[in-house]
């Protein structure tokens, strides 16, 4: 059995293309809504007073400072304080010589930046009680999520499984396995799981996620010719038993959750592994000091409008998985700003 192939060309650059409205939209909320720059008067801030004057939840304090240091408009200097950059106390503290702030909050009622200063705002996710529409990334009681539904469920699946498809191939071929079982935690399409066990041949793998995206699945298991060796198996992460492994996988999975969501996620796969067990965190990865990069910056972004969580730092996912009694690896770059964090069983 062949191991699945990976792209000729890196994507990356696309996905960086089509998440680049988020700086739009983060930048003019800063400066036409929140009068972000104005604040600092000539004197730096610190975390807590510049939280609490923009009356901002945590998350979105994160989502929106880290992109604006990652645009060099924001830096956090020896003690720890907020300040400006000389590029931003040029052209973007008003009254200015060369002020442009006036020109960026053209698009201040823009629907999109309207929308992003809302969530800022409110730190509520978009369709955040029940309707019609719910929820599209996360499944949760009391709203009604999209991947219930046969149809918009397999829309979805489907949709993600676009990116999957380039990085599942990288991800197994830099992560060893040997006969042992793979758990895909909400692991949708299995296309990880695909690509695992393509590349393994001694591998099995269970795929745990929602009865309707497990559809998809099977019929991914199928067309690759893996359905002996991949077990669909329906059920909800956080209040469901898992599944018995050795190596446990969440791909792109806590970036949909807050922080305590996330450390209780880490935490019951330690939990459910052996000795000397697994746990591999696949995700996008923010600097530790959270100014940067850019393209992670913006996907957190992205992330926060649609989901529950954000984009996390290497070290907010170490001290997760140190709390659970896992030893965290370092981080193996995978593809389209993706990376493998381990996490063995202590």
């Amino acid at each position: 059995m062949t191991a699945l192939p990976g792209p000729a060309n890196d994507p990356t650059p696309i996905f960086e293309h089509f998440r680049g409205s988020y700086g739009t939209e983060l930048l003019t909320v800063a400066i036409a809504h929140l009068n972000l720059f104005r604040l600092f008067n000539g004197r730096p801030l610190s975390e807590e007073r510049l939280c609490s004057e923009l009356k901002l939840a945590p998350r979105s304090f994160v989502v929106l400072t880290t992109a604006l240091r990652a645009m060099k408009l924001l830096e956090v200097d020896g003690q720890n304080e907020y300040c400006l950059t000389e590029m931003a106390r040029e052209h973007l503290v008003p009254g200015g010589a060369f002020y442009v702030g006036d020109y960026v909050g053209l698009a201040a009622e823009s629907p999109g930046v309207v929308a992003m200063a809302d969530r800022l705002r409110t730190n509520q996710l978009a369709n955040a009680t029940k309707s019609d529409a719910g929820a599209a990334f996360i499944y949760r009681d009391g709203i009604d999520s999209a991947m219930e539904a046969e149809q918009s469920a397999r829309r979805l699946t489907l949709a993600l499984a676009g990116r999957a498809k380039n990085v599942a191939p990288v991800l197994a071929e830099r992560v060893s396995f040997g006969a042992e079982t793979l758990l895909d935690v909400g692991g949708g399409t299995g296309i990880y799981s695909v690509a695992c066990l393509r590349r393994h041949p001694k591998l099995k793998a269970i795929v745990f996620d929602r009865p309707e995206v497990l559809k998809v699945a099977h019929e991914f298991a199928v067309q690759f010719d893996v359905a002996d060796r991949l077990e669909c198996r329906p059920g909800d992460m956080f209040r469901d038993p898992l599944p018995t492994a050795d190596t446990i996988l969440l791909s792109n999975i806590l970036h949909d959750w807050d922080g305590p969501e996330c450390q209780q996620l880490v935490t019951k796969c330690a939990t459910a592994l052996p000795t000397s067990g697994r746990l591999l965190i696949h995700d996008v990865f923010l600097n530790d000091a959270l100014d940067g990069p850019l393209p992670i910056a913006l996907y957190s972004a992205a992330l926060f409008s649609l989901t529950e969580g954000r984009a996390y730092s290497g070290a907010e996912y170490r001290q997760w998985l140190t709390a659970a009694g896992l030893s965290p690896s370092e981080i193996m770059p995978t593809l389209i700003h993706c990376g493998v964090l381990t996490g063995t069983k202590r």
